[in-house]
This record gives C-alpha cells, structure tokens and sequence, in this order.
C-alpha cells in the first residue's frame, strides 16, 4: 500500500469497515483505547477533541460508534500525527476528523476557550519517576508524563469545555484521589466512574472516569467492567465493546 512507510502495518478495527494504520516499533494502542471509546456517551452534533490522539484511534472509533458532528485530534508527535492524518485519509473521514499537531500544554490557546462539547484523553499513567522509561521516545511520551502532567491536561479540559461540557477519561486506579481532587479544584465534576478489572478476583488495573464542566457534587459508581472470563477469552461485554 503505498501510504505505509517501512515497519507500518494496516489493521482491522472491526466496526464500520474501518482500518488503522500502526507501527508496532513505536507504539500501537491498546484495550485502554477502546473502553474509552466504548464508555464515552457522545450525543448528535456534538464537537469532540480528543487530547493526545497518537495514531487516531480515538477519534476514528468515536466517528464509527457515534453521531457526533466532528472529531478533533491533537497530537504533538509530528510522526503520530502523520500516522493520524493518514489513517483518517484511508477510512475516507476527512469530513469528520481533524488532526492538529500541537502541545496539550497550549490546547486552549490553539483552540479557544468553551470550544468543544466533549473532550476524551488517554493520558500518560506514570510520572517521571514512577516506572521504567522505555528507550523508545515514542513509547516513554505516550506512557510517562514526559511533555504534560494530569494537571496539564485537566486544567485545559476545562478551559476547552462548553459549559455543561462532558470530559472522559481512562487511567490508573492509583492515582484516583489525585485525578478526583484536580477534576474538582478545576470544576470539571466526577459525575460517573467505572473501574476495570483484568479478572473477576483481581484488583482493577484501570478506571474510567466522567466529568462535567460546572456540574453538582454527584457520582454514579458503575458495576466493575471485567475484562477476561478465562486466560484468552474475553467477557460477553468486552466483545461487545470491541465490536466483535
């Protein structure tokens, strides 16, 4: 295929046809991708951004899975965004998906304040000091917090929302009082959280959490989302989510 540069590779998506270009030396995504996209509820017409879009997965997932108007995707990895880019062209979304290349730091001074009505993020889980740096650049700024913090992100998730604007996000237990005390000081409010546990006896490995700009002191807790019913096969949900 003559969009595919050497160590590219095309992949199935399983939903609307929809393929994804990935290069597995740098970094392709993962499940955290998809429950995301599959725990995000976007309404018709809304304008979406994802922050950190790396190859598009978000974005592309969101355009198949919802009635939004349009999809946005910032990335600052120039080769992450060409990927991006390229995926988007090969699925024929130019129509729906934007991706800019930029810093999630200056987010609000390139897009403008109350510009979107939804704002998905599959941010860096480790900081700089917590886990081990993979010698991949690429690989240690998707997974550590190298170029931006959580703070970075939730403050401007905040600048970025429409009042009443819905923020969605997928991350580590271990840092959930962290996350809900930045989301509340930033009132972007924890309105609904779901942990994610790889098995039915085993402690969660991830949380999926909802936000709304402005909103009241409320928070749903949602049964946990189990990910394997036995080592190799997936629960009902997990299939459903994915598309299969």
């Amino acid at each position: 295929m003559d969009h595919l540069l050497p160590g590219e590779r095309v992949d199935d998506l399983q939903r609307n046809g929809y393929k994804i270009i990935q290069n597995p030396q740098k970094f392709c995504f993962g499940m955290d991708a998809v429950l995301l996209s599959g725990f995000a509820r976007i309404k018709s017409g809304e304008n979406c951004l994802d922050l950190g879009c790396g190859n598009g997965i978000i974005p592309i997932l969101l355009a198949g899975k919802t009635e939004g108007r349009h999809f946005t995707g910032l990335e600052i990895q120039p080769y992450s965004a060409d990927l991006a880019r390229r995926s988007v062209a090969l699925n024929h979304l130019e129509d729906r998906i934007s991706i800019v290349e930029g810093d999630i730091k200056d987010a609000s001074g390139i897009f403008g304040a109350s510009s979107f009505d939804i704002i998905t993020v599959n941010p860096p889980y480790m900081t700089g000091s917590h886990g081990l740096t993979n010698q991949d650049e690429a690989k240690t700024i998707a997974r550590h917090e190298v170029l931006c913090s959580l703070e970075d992100v939730i403050r401007e998730s905040a600048k970025l929302l429409a009042p009443g604007g819905r923020f969605f996000m997928v991350h580590r237990p271990f840092r959930l009082a962290e996350i809900i005390s930045l989301m509340s000081a930033y009132r972007i409010e924890p309105k609904r959280m779901r942990l994610v546990h790889p098995y039915a006896d085993r402690e969660p490995n991830m949380v999926l959490i909802e936000g709304l700009r402005g909103g009241r002191p409320r928070m749903t807790v949602e049964r946990p989302l189990i990910v394997y019913r036995e080592p190799g096969r997936y629960t009902d949900e997990i299939y459903d989510i994915y598309g299969y």
